[in-house]
């Protein structure tokens, strides 16, 4: 399909849009994007365009008020265990359980498995709009590594042009304990390439604040980022985030450290969690929130309803300019049955359980900012420059969305992909 000159009349987040953009009944003014070469040249209010506009130019496309992003960020997934869930069963409730049946299921994982349910999951990915995807890789073996690493190495390099996929090695905390060890680890996922990311599993069953600074020593050693799972429970005892800002500071780690779930902040008394997201406001940290499957593991048990969410505070850290980022972390696996690598999903379930306010205008920011997995974050987006990787929602508006969010067009260096997003579930 030729890819249009101009998008006219486009509704951007005010999170992208200067504080001096002009605005039309308390709305920002709708947008007009000039595309060249695969990137956004320019940006500017529709009313600033003469009165005639490029609305007669046949290389324009008239969005009429549609919503339109930047490309998705999928920051906390896991490619190694999707779509087991149908040759699971009697699964038990809660994280604990959910570890236990994938632990027996990894047991059959051969080379060709994971390859054919992860490259699924890229496609799904791909055709909802993600230009960037993080996933996790399970990592017990003390040396050696896992099958899937090596799968998801390779992937990475075969979607390179389409969509970034960087992989996370997901160790248990106790191969930490011993720094030789942690080192070693640490090599070998260095030596993956610059996609790969140093990981651990950071939760009050393992809980070893010496095995946890040995991580951040290994990474900083070998020049990787970290991203744990950290305190993925209700226990108001857990200690892996505040004990994180306290260590980066202490060990002077250089890198970019991201934190998922932290669901524990729910827990604890509100002065003592604030003052931990406090802590991570001074720290180079990221949070990442995984609302549909930390709803469906929080607080579970057989035949009981869950009383609590089991999300962390979303609106106390994005009020200290902490960045965080919505993910879709397990898909139709033992930890989540539902679904669909489109991180919207993930979002408009945060909406309702955190009560987002301004999902377009506000909150639509922690589904774009891949910079914000970076070393050093841009102080301030913009699409001026950049790759013409858009998602146009036209079957919603702002007021709605992410309600009516399936349908939309998907633009690649300007160019809009031949098939729709329903196309990628054959």
């Amino acid at each position: 399909m030729k890819a249009p000159g101009q998008l006219l009349n486009a509704r951007l987040p005010r999170w992208l849009l200067g504080e001096h953009w002009p605005r039309r009944d308390g709305q920002p003014e709708p947008a007009a994007l000039t595309l060249a070469g695969g990137r956004v040249t320019g940006v500017a209010p529709m009313a600033t365009l003469a009165p005639t506009g490029a609305c007669a130019d046949a290389g324009a496309w008239d969005l009429r008020g549609a919503p339109v992003l930047p490309g998705l960020v999928d920051a906390h997934t896991h490619l190694d265990k999707t779509f087991t869930l149908p040759r699971m069963r009697d699964v038990q409730p809660g994280l604990l359980g959910a570890i236990d049946a994938m632990m027996a299921d990894r047991l059959g994982w051969t080379p060709g498995d994971v390859r054919e349910r992860a490259s699924r999951a890229l496609d799904w990915a791909h055709a909802a709009g993600c230009v960037h995807l993080r996933s996790h890789v399970d990592w017990w073996e003390p040396e050696g590594t896992p099958v899937a690493w090596q799968v998801l190495g390779e992937l990475a390099q075969q979607w390179q042009g389409r969509l970034r996929l960087e992989q996370v090695s997901l160790v248990k905390l106790t191969l930490f304990q011993d720094l030789a060890q942690a080192r070693r680890i640490a090599g070998r996922v260095a030596s993956t390439g610059g996609h790969a990311v140093l990981g651990a599993f950071v939760h009050s069953v393992n809980w070893d604040e010496q095995a946890l600074r040995h991580v951040f020593i290994a990474a900083e050693e070998a020049g990787l980022d970290v991203d744990l799972h950290i305190d993925e429970e209700l226990n108001p005892a857990a200690r892996g985030l505040a004990a994180t800002a306290r260590l980066l500071h202490d060990t002077g780690f250089s890198g970019r450290v991201v934190c998922g779930h932290a669901c524990s902040l729910a827990a604890q008394p509100e002065a003592e969690a604030l003052a931990t997201l406090d802590a991570v406001a001074r720290a180079p940290i990221t949070l990442v929130s995984l609302p549909i499957t930390n709803l469906l593991l929080q607080d579970a048990a057989t035949g009981r309803s869950p009383r609590l969410r089991g999300l962390t505070l979303l609106k106390e850290a994005r009020a200290r300019g902490i960045p965080l980022l919505i993910a879709s972390d397990n898909v139709q696996d033992p930890f989540c049955r539902v679904g669909s690598y489109d991180p919207v999903e993930a979002l408009a379930a945060g909406v309702l359980a955190a009560q987002l306010d301004e999902p377009f205008d506000t909150w639509s920011e922690s589904l774009c900012r891949a910079d914000w997995l970076l070393r050093t974050p841009r102080a301030a987006p913009s699409l001026v420059g950049a790759p013409a990787d858009l998602v146009i929602f036209t079957g919603t508006d702002a007021w709605g969305w992410p309600s009516r969010s399936m349908p939309r067009a998907v633009l690649r260096n300007g160019v809009r992909l031949h098939s729709p997003p329903e196309r990628a579930l054959a």
